[in-house]
């Protein structure tokens, strides 16, 4: 006989009995989604580990999405540039402004922060804590692996079967430790209005496509903006509805 551990999963009543009602398999559907969390996060904890000395450090993460992996691309160049031992999350966020078409740079322009202004912000503090010696960054620093980490942790919290961009930059927010989070923070991004606003994005994407709009466009910018703080309202209601039913409403 086969004994296999038990994991208690805790949902809302409501879930909870509709659930029972459908009669869905909850443990398949637990196993299955356990496996693929446990697939993503080994794999984070390789690259992010691993020695970034390979033709690209990035192959493993086959649920980032290109200009995911491009912008982990670009933050290593820039940690190199800048002769750092480590990639940290200052690299990080300065890959995710420098690739300059990602979801989260039209998050933050939606949320009213210029994305040029958080880049200058950025600059001015990386220029005063240049390393010393010409080191070559072999591996991410504690900081920018755990923001990573907490990016996938994001992506699966949404329920997305991809880690993108916005996801990235919610993993450099709740990050309390690096230097791009605190350039966010500093720039007035806090962690429960992005989420709030990449939700919104991401309904703003579909609205833009089924208009049969491009939202990598200069003008889709605009549009995508618009179509956020349009999703966003009743998001914010809703979830200011809930917070005051659940008697959080005042909380960070």
């Amino acid at each position: 006989m086969i004994v296999m551990p038990k994991i208690n999963v805790y949902v809302p009543d409501e879930l909870g009995e509709a659930v029972k009602a459908a009669g869905v398999p909850v443990s398949a559907i637990c196993q299955r989604a356990l496996e693929q969390s446990v697939r993503r996060v080994t794999a984070i904890r390789a690259t992010v580990l691993g020695d970034l000395e390979t033709d690209d450090p990035t192959a493993p993460l086959s649920r980032f999405t290109d200009r995911t992996r491009a912008v982990i691309r670009l933050a290593i160049a820039q940690a190199r540039a800048d002769h750092a031992a480590e990639v940290g999350t200052e690299h990080l966020l300065h890959g995710v402004l420098a690739e300059g078409t990602n979801l989260a740079v039209h998050v933050l322009r939606a949320m009213e922060i210029d994305p040029a202004h958080v880049q200058r912000a950025l600059a001015a503090i990386t220029a005063e804590t240049q390393p010393a010696t010409e080191a070559a960054a072999k591996r991410f620093s504690g900081s920018a692996a755990n923001a990573l980490e907490l990016t996938v942790t994001e992506a699966m919290s949404l329920g997305h079967n991809y880690v993108g961009c916005e996801h990235l930059l919610l993993g450099l927010i709740s990050e309390p430790e690096g230097v791009g989070g605190q350039v966010l923070r500093e720039a007035g991004v806090d962690a429960r209005s992005a989420r709030r606003a990449v939700v919104a994005a991401l309904a703003g994407y579909t609205h833009l496509r089924a208009h049969n709009a491009n939202p990598a466009s200069a003008d889709a910018s605009a549009m995508l903006a618009a179509a956020v703080r349009t999703e966003l309202r009743p998001i914010l209601d809703r979830l200011e509805q809930l917070e005051r039913h659940a008697g959080l409403s005042g909380a960070g």
